[in-house]
């Protein structure tokens, strides 16, 4: 059942390339997915946006995430860590995490799966697919899934 009316929510993206993490704002933006996103750089940046520490220990500036868009290969904390980490946290396990990565590895999947994510799903190799990626899972996360309020 979908909801009447679609809320903006908080997307947390965590990946390395600077031009991809552009490409999504774009692409979001392009799609008309209400959302906050916030990004960071790595798997140690995410955990510590997702338990509030550093630089991120303010809440106004680190809010909640609704969704974490995972990427796998990031330098000092891949998303394979970072994930095994989210899901054995109390405090952070129900948060959604959707991979989205270059990776089209059978074992990766396999891993991202085991490991608790929602979604494994590769990056489009072109801004035309990433928008439509992005309207598609902005309808699924923000109109049809049930998400838990901070």
């Amino acid at each position: 059942m979908s909801r009447n009316t679609a809320t903006a929510i908080n997307i947390l993206m965590a990946d390395d390339d600077e031009d991809d993490r552009l490409l999504t704002i774009d692409a979001l933006k392009e799609s008309r997915v209400l959302n906050n996103l916030y990004c960071v750089e790595d798997g140690v940046e995410l955990l510590e946006f997702l338990r509030r520490e550093g630089k991120y220990s303010d809440p106004k500036d680190s809010p909640r995430p609704s969704l974490v868009l995972l990427d796998l290969n990031m330098p000092r904390k891949d998303g394979r860590e970072a994930l095994e980490e989210m899901k054995k946290d109390p405090a952070l396990r129900s948060i959604p995490v959707v991979i989205l990565t270059t990776s089209k590895e059978e074992e990766d999947m396999l891993r991202g799966y085991d490991l608790g994510c929602a979604s494994y799903i590769t990056k489009p190799v072109n801004f035309e697919g990433l928008v439509e990626l992005m309207r598609a899972l902005g309808k699924y996360w923000i109109e049809f899934v049930e998400l838990p309020h901070d």
